[in-house]
């Protein structure tokens, strides 16, 4: 009984999973964040509405959403190639990650915007604060709950590409299921990384949770 499991590959291979996860999480704050918000503003009704901007921006974003993240590994190697220098690994895995990442929390980060009361901003309109001084130091701080929720979300949902990267050799535990679980037989080292994958999320949404929750507190 799990004889093939080599528990010190694993552990690296857990490693590589949370980096991968950690650093694509990160670029995708930095990207998506902003991305949500102006596509918030520039909605019909909002305080810089533009009906072409909105629809450009979110023509892309429902684009790389629509490309199903397999297709959209292969697609992106060139690019990984030209960003990190590899497709390979945890790096090369990191923009495949992010492209696909980013447009799935700019959406959420739209819909906490739209979610919050409209007299935020208006108080702040009549105030004579500009759209960045209404963004920064109300809209944002308002919705931060709601956004700490999305970036919950957004971890877990790159726990699971992760994994998926392991069909390009993507490296981290999807890698070794992939190489170990399904190409050699070895059913108890496929079954290990299921097992610590499901650990990884269940982890990730109570930390997160009681994160929000302390929040909502406050």
């Amino acid at each position: 009984m799990m004889a093939n499991v080599d528990w010190w590959m694993i552990g690296e291979a857990t490693i590589d999973t949370l980096l991968m996860t950690g650093f694509s999480l990160l670029f995708t704050i930095l990207i998506g964040l902003p991305v949500g918000v102006l596509l918030f503003l520039t909605s019909p009704g909002q305080m810089m509405s533009n009906r072409g901007v909105y629809q450009g921006v979110a023509f892309i974003v429902n684009v790389l959403r629509s490309v199903p993240f397999l297709i959209l590994l292969i697609v992106m190697i060139p690019m990984s190639r030209l960003l990190v220098g590899t497709a390979l690994g945890v790096q090369g895995s990191i923009p495949p990650l992010v492209a696909s990442a980013a447009p799935f929390f700019a959406r959420l980060v739209e819909n906490v915007l739209r979610e919050l009361d409209p007299g935020v901003s208006e108080a702040c309109r009549s105030m004579g604060a500009t759209s960045r001084q209404t963004v920064l130091w109300a809209l944002l701080p308002e919705a931060t709950t709601g956004i700490l929720a999305a970036v919950v979300v957004t971890a877990i949902t790159l726990v699971g590409y992760s994994a998926m990267s392991g069909v390009i050799g993507g490296g981290g535990l999807g890698d070794l299921a992939v190489r170990y679980g399904y190409q050699r037989y070895q059913g108890d080292v496929m079954a290990v990384t299921v097992v610590v994958l499901v650990i990884m999320v269940q982890v990730f949404q109570v930390l997160g949770d009681r994160w929000v929750a302390r929040l909502n507190r406050r």
